[in-house]
């Protein structure tokens, strides 16, 4: 039987603030993408969310951003390939170093927001910010989109690749994530998520926003903690992904 991951950005609270219901989403996915300390959390709030993934047996991840806290990382910001190399060195760094001390492993990486994007259509940042996940452990899992830059840059440089789908999220036809605020850029309809979920799990086909099909390989299915609805969300996507003949878990 098919296995597929369900994977979640948690972690992007910070000091008194909670940006999602983590503690809950944790009973639904497999993965959790934990915020570094860039475009949110905290060392107290990743220290807290690595603790409660522990107990959900989650494994955890280190979601990878901008430092743009007020912009929540979906800002475009111009840095230099060398200062992209080490801003994902010192986040990857810094969760790791927080999980080791109560036991537990980062086992994987992903990039976050508007640095995602950049990454998945531009080929040295892509190229510059696998190298830093390589360099700092090899072996460490890549988790993004397939037909992208930075899926291609993990593969060529031999690192283990999941896919993921992003199912509340408009595609173009190009396979990139259609920009925030243009028209089916974000799904909100839990019924059509849930019709685009299990048509990507039994024909491997995704719709676009200019309503055409492309291809897609898809190993893990994100839920967005963020949006206000995350938790509906992620029991859709979970009951999508059984009722498409497929086991939930991260191996």
């Amino acid at each position: 039987m098919r296995t597929i991951d369900i994977n979640s950005d948690m972690g992007e609270g910070f000091g008194v603030y909670k940006s999602a219901p983590d503690s809950e989403l944790l009973q639904y996915v497999t993965s959790a993408n934990i915020a570094c300390g860039f475009h949110a959390g905290d060392p107290q709030v990743m220290l807290k969310t690595i603790k409660e993934a522990q107990r959900n047996n989650v494994r955890i991840g280190a979601h990878i951003g901008y430092p743009d806290i007020q912009g929540f990382g979906r800002r475009d910001i111009k840095f230099s390939l060398d200062e992209l190399y080490s801003m994902a060195l010192y986040q990857l760094g810094a969760l790791s170093g927080i999980a080791k001390s109560v036991g537990a492993s980062v086992t994987y990486a992903n990039f976050h927001g508007a640095l995602g994007n950049l990454s998945f259509r531009d080929e040295e940042v892509a190229k510059t910010l696998i190298s830093a996940i390589k360099d700092f452990d090899s072996n460490l899992i890549y988790i993004g989109i397939s037909n992208t830059c930075a899926a291609s840059e993990a593969e060529r440089q031999g690192l283990k690749v999941m896919y993921s789908f992003l199912a509340d999220r408009g595609y173009t036809s190009a396979g990139l994530l259609a920009k925030r605020g243009t028209p089916n850029a974000v799904i909100k309809n839990l019924t059509q998520v849930s019709d685009r979920v299990k048509k990507l799990l039994t024909e491997g086909l995704v719709e676009t926003t200019e309503g055409d099909c492309i291809n897609m390989k898809v190993d893990s299915i994100l839920v967005h903690s963020d949006t206000p609805n995350a938790l509906e969300l992620a029991k859709v996507i979970k009951n999508a992904v059984v009722e498409s003949g497929c086991t939930v878990t991260a191996d």
